[in-house]
């Protein structure tokens, strides 16, 4: 067993913590499989033995709900730590790949190997899951890591730096906490790798920052996820998905359905069934409902609340700046040049705009940038086939919302400007690690084909081979 890690404080040299994280990287204690699969190890046994504790800290940050928190945050973690310890054989194993006639005698093969010292800048609206499942990919590629969770979710932030440099290698695992100034003191350096969740902005500050260096960045950025919902869709169930993924965790999810496009018909039976089935996950009066989450800071909230204003409320609307309340609200009759159509809404306000059909619902979403999600509700596979081929986004689901995220052996990232690079499964293996290529020849034979002097003989025979 090794040492745990301890927390970095308040204003370290980084430069110092670095060199001693390429130091002991070049030990090549994370190369083997024993020392990855024990911090994995250790990383599930930290869901399970600090679960009061990380419950508490969401329900202090977001409002969070013991259920929720366990189901999108805390067994995520423990489960994709497992899911990566399980695989690791497999995946660190080289892959053969055929190597050509004018390559023989030989074998060729892509030989995995880690990158070295990665940075992982967390995110504040799922503070566990979205910082601690790319810290479990880059120990499972073997590095060592630096993790800078979100200073805007402090009870999970503090969480973090105490209990992690409990379970894992000292060595190794470097938290620091801290704001912009400890982040972009962070930025300066050269990583080998830094994988960043939030927002576009910051976004494109850090890919700024990791161009001097020439370091290569996952982004998980975000977007405004349509949800289209075609007349024959079953709409009392999704009704009920919809209002599921628009208002868990209040709406501040990067892969919620930001707003649903459909007929002006089908609108008219889907807001009511979406006011029916919010009221039943939260009643009739979602601000003590314990299911239901708030606003992350006062800052979040006023821009929110400043939205409500886009259209006309067909349901919620209520507000409370005291305790950041925003209700699970959907707003009908709004213009696409709305407030709320000009960015990503973050919270639980669900746009509803009416287009005449399909066409007109892709020509709609491939005029704006190409979003993180996108989700369509449909019984007709023609219409399916249709929206999957002509709507680019980083994931897609019909007949649901967020539901790809249960899936291990799906890459999750954006594309475009909703990100780019992913790190789920196996595809967070891949992206904390570097496939080399490699070929070995054998002694003999060795034609003389591809040696000078150059000959017509030899030019026929290389054509043919070729």
């Amino acid at each position: 067993m090794t040492e745990p890690a301890t927390p970095i404080s308040a204003a370290p040299d980084y430069s110092s913590m670095l060199a001693d994280l390429r130091a002991t990287f070049e030990t090549e204690r994370t190369r083997s499989l024993s020392w990855r699969t024990e911090q994995l190890t250790a990383l599930e046994r930290m869901m399970v033995e600090c679960e009061q504790e990380l419950m508490d800290a969401l329900k202090a940050d977001l409002g969070k709900a013991p259920q929720e928190a366990w189901a999108t945050e805390i067994s995520f973690v423990a489960a994709d730590a497992a899911y990566c310890r399980k695989h690791l054989k497999r995946w660190t194993r080289a892959r053969k790949v055929r190597t050509p006639i004018l390559g023989q005698p030989g074998k060729s093969w892509l030989q995995p190997e880690p990158l070295g010292v990665v940075l992982i800048i967390g995110a504040w609206n799922y503070p566990l899951q979205l910082t601690l499942a790319g810290l479990a990919a880059a120990i499972a590629a073997g590095n060592c890591a630096v993790v800078k969770p979100s200073e805007l979710s402090p009870a999970m932030s503090g969480v973090i730096a105490r209990r992690v440099p409990e379970y894992l290698d000292a060595d190794c695992v470097k938290i620091v906490e801290g704001a912009v100034p400890e982040t972009t003191a962070l930025l300066e350096l050269a990583w080998d790798h830094i994988l960043y969740t939030g927002g576009g902005t910051v976004g494109r500050i850090v890919m700024s920052a990791a161009a001097k260096h020439l370091t290569p960045v996952t982004l998980e950025l975000g977007g405004k996820s349509p949800c289209v919902v075609m007349p024959d869709a079953d709409l009392l169930t999704t009704a009920r998905r919809i209002a599921w993924g628009k208002f868990t965790n209040a709406g501040q999810t990067c892969i919620a359905p930001d707003y649903i496009v459909t007929d002006a018909e089908t609108e008219s039976r889907l807001v009511p069934l979406l006011e029916q089935a919010i009221t039943e996950m939260f009643g009739e009066n979602p601000e003590s409902s314990e299911s239901y989450g708030r606003i992350v800071n006062d800052r979040h909230f006023d821009r929110l609340a400043g939205l409500i204003g886009s259209g006309e409320v067909a349901v919620g609307g209520q507000t409370s700046a005291e305790s950041r309340y925003i209700a699970p609200t959907v707003l009908t009759g709004v213009s696409p040049d709305s407030p709320v159509m000009q960015q990503e809404i973050f919270g639980p306000i669900l746009p509803v705009l009416r287009v005449d059909d399909l066409e007109g619902a892709i020509r709609f979403i491939r005029a704006a940038d190409k979003p993180l999600a996108a989700y369509i509700f449909t019984k007709d596979s023609a219409n399916e086939a249709r929206f999957l081929e002509m709507v680019s986004c980083g994931n897609a689901c019909v007949n649901d919302t967020m539901m790809f995220m249960t899936v291990d052996e799906l890459p999750f990232g954006g594309v475009g400007p909703s990100g780019m690079g992913s790190y789920s499964g196996e595809y967070g293996f891949r992206t904390f690690s570097h496939l080399k290529a490699v070929m070995k020849r054998g002694w003999w034979p060795d034609p003389a084909l591809r040696y000078a002097p150059f000959t017509e003989t030899k030019f026929k025979l290389l054509r043919k081979l070729r």
